[in-house]
């Protein structure tokens, strides 16, 4: 798969939750998204909820043949659009069917475990091993894992993808990465620009902004290529509802920083075998990525 992807999350409402801001422009982002070269989206089904997928239907069914689509489960979303925990095996299970039925297909490529610390590893566990082996999905990933228990879950089965919070000034998910990297696992992280209330974090950083000015990109783009250059292994899923922000995120495919950048800005270093190695994503040609940052 290409290094950059699509997610889901920002095609309903605002905070997830609710219809979108402009449903003709939506359904279009999707479109031209995948014209330009993206093969593979993030959602859930708690997106909205039941909005994200009905407007994936929507724009894309029937799938292109090399689309990947990877959901999770895990929770759901009460009246006023909290994030309420569904771990439980049955829950899972459900969660699973209801993707299928949203999506209109017969099996999901991959679908990650979101973990909330509530429940029993071992049988969440279970639960994922056995719609696998069903047939309901493809492989099984994890999200928000720590590395004890992405350890354990490799002792049982293989593991498709990691999905953690991880970016330039959040680094608490380095050991998974680490890990994730030397086993060939792909590693999505979540918030590599800063959580909703915490982008000028990153975003704001001198180093970050200096780095944009010398390459004549934006912040955005540079924290974003920043994860890429981390280790061969990182794939990233930006999105967005509005057409002018789609090709500025593809872009950051394209984005090389230089030693000099990446040393100002505290790589972690080389992370892990070669993505060659293990079959993983390599990175695109470097060109000049669009002007406007990624959302």
């Amino acid at each position: 798969m290409h290094r950059v992807g699509f997610g889901a999350m920002q095609l309903p409402g605002r905070g997830a939750f609710g219809p979108p801001r402009d449903r003709a422009e939506a359904l279009a982002v999707v479109r031209r998204a995948v014209e330009l070269g993206v093969d593979h989206i993030d959602t859930a089904q708690y997106y909205g909820p039941d909005v994200a997928n009905e407007l994936l239907r929507s724009a894309l069914y029937p799938y292109p043949e090399r689309l990947v689509i990877v959901s999770k489960v895990g929770a759901e979303r009460d009246a006023r659009g909290g994030w309420v925990p569904a771990q439980r095996p049955e829950q899972l299970r459900a969660g699973v069917i209801e993707n299928l039925k949203a999506l209109k297909l017969e099996r999901l490529a991959v679908v990650n475990l979101r973990l909330t610390g509530q429940g029993e590893f071992g049988e969440q566990l279970d639960a994922m091993i056995a719609m696998r082996d069903e047939g309901l999905i493809g492989g099984i990933g994890l999200s928000n894992v720590e590395v004890g228990q992405l350890r354990e879950a490799l002792g049982r089965t293989e593991i498709a993808c990691v999905q953690n919070p991880f970016n330039l000034v959040d680094r608490g998910s380095e050991e998974v990465l680490r890990e994730c990297a030397e086993r060939g696992i792909a590693f999505v992280p979540f918030f590599p620009l800063g959580a909703a209330f915490g982008r000028e974090r990153v975003l704001g950083h001198p180093r970050v902004k200096d780095v944009a000015r010398r390459l004549d990109v934006t912040p955005a783009q540079v924290a974003l290529a920043w994860v890429l250059a981390v280790a061969p292994n990182t794939l990233l899923i930006p999105g967005t509802s509005r057409l002018e922000h789609l090709e500025e995120n593809l872009a950051v495919a394209h984005l090389r920083l230089d030693e000099g950048s990446l040393a100002e800005l505290g790589v972690v270093g080389a992370i892990g075998p070669s993505a060659t190695k293990h079959g993983a994503a390599e990175a695109e040609p470097a060109t000049k990525p669009g002007r406007d940052g990624a959302r």
